[in-house]
């Protein structure tokens, strides 16, 4: 699930793939919407390397501009009948154990009988887990509970949104993880997809909450996947036949870069390719087709290592990591 979701202001102007092994390729789209490239490698090989590059058409908009409906612009709500069927399993929260720790970490925002706008209380969620929590590069596979979030006062981006959401859904709300692609002038050096959360809103639909910069998702953001569970909303996945000790390890690189910007020196890959860091003084003004490539390589055992070029930058995909399970 790498290909970019299109929206109001978002359009895919060109996607490609490049497998390294012969293999048969076919597209679906799972029960929300996400494109799924379904790949059979038809030989066996000692390497894979899967590259994708997308140029995205993006214009500019108002994270805010939207309008909820008067009965929804208060909390608490209820969603309409019909609409909470439909919206009922991202309601429920997935760590049920964690409940208590999850009421007593919102007491502060809200208690029973209280009434405050909507969109200010989900901001003081997303705020507060920026201003008090640690973020942390996390490699391992899998997601923190709220519990061990709270525990640790910190994690990752998607151990940020996993706590949004299910307080989010704690409270009633209808919450759902994105996975994706963003652009700040302020990311320097390494880059990886990037979680954060979305909260069904009547009247607004489907809005981005990044508590790992306390933001609403602009146009930035580019999302790949959404999913009710993170870890069900992996870039790469799949399977291989061998014992557990043949896969050694997968590299990530990610660029993210706007077309009529020079790459920064030594991040040149020629031609049609150059790709690299977006500049600080950049910013994305409308229309700005935006090119974003990302390269996994795991690597199987074979009789000489694998080279990073010098003028590559190396990037470990951390927040939403490839997942290979063993067949043996």
């Amino acid at each position: 699930m790498m290909r970019p979701r299109e929206g109001h202001g978002v359009r895919l102007e060109s996607c490609s793939f490049a497998i390294s092994l012969p293999h048969r390729l076919r597209w679906v789209r799972d029960l929300h919407e996400n494109n799924i490239g379904l790949v059979d490698f038809t030989e066996l090989a000692s390497e894979m390397m899967i590259e994708g590059n997308f140029i995205l058409d993006v214009c500019e908009r108002n994270p805010f501009d939207f309008i909820l409906l008067p009965e929804a612009a208060e909390y608490p709500f209820s969603y309409e009948q019909e609409l909470w069927k439909e919206l009922s399993p991202l309601c429920q929260n997935l760590y049920v154990s964690d409940t208590d720790r999850i009421r007593d970490w919102l007491a502060p925002f809200w208690r029973p009988g209280k009434k405050v706008e909507t969109l200010e209380l989900l901001q003081q969620l997303n705020l507060q887990i920026y201003r008090s929590f640690r973020y942390r590069r996390r490699e391992q596979k899998g997601v923190l509970s709220p519990a061990e979030t709270l525990e640790n006062n910190g994690g990752s981006c998607r151990d940020f949104a996993t706590l949004f959401m299910e307080a989010c859904r704690f409270l009633g709300f209808a919450a759902r993880f994105v996975s994706g692609y963003m652009y700040s002038s302020e990311i320097q050096g390494r880059m990886s997809m990037h979680g954060w959360a979305e909260v069904y809103l009547p009247g607004a639909g489907w809005i981005g909450f990044d508590p790992s910069w306390g933001l609403l998702a602009d146009s930035n953001y580019f999302p790949a996947a959404v999913a009710r569970h993170s870890e069900h909303a992996p870039p790469i996945s799949g399977t291989y036949f061998g014992t557990p000790r043949a896969f050694l390890r997968s590299d990530v690189d990610l660029f993210v870069k706007r077309l009529d910007v020079n790459p920064p020196p030594g991040l040149e890959f020629g031609s049609e390719r150059a790709v690299g860091i977006l500049d600080d003084s950049v910013g994305l003004s409308p229309a700005d087709p935006l090119r974003v490539q990302t390269r996994f390589v795991p690597d199987l055992p074979s009789s000489a290592p694998r080279q990073v070029p010098a003028d590559q930058t190396q990037i470990t995909m951390i927040n939403a990591s490839p997942n290979f399970r063993n067949e043996a």
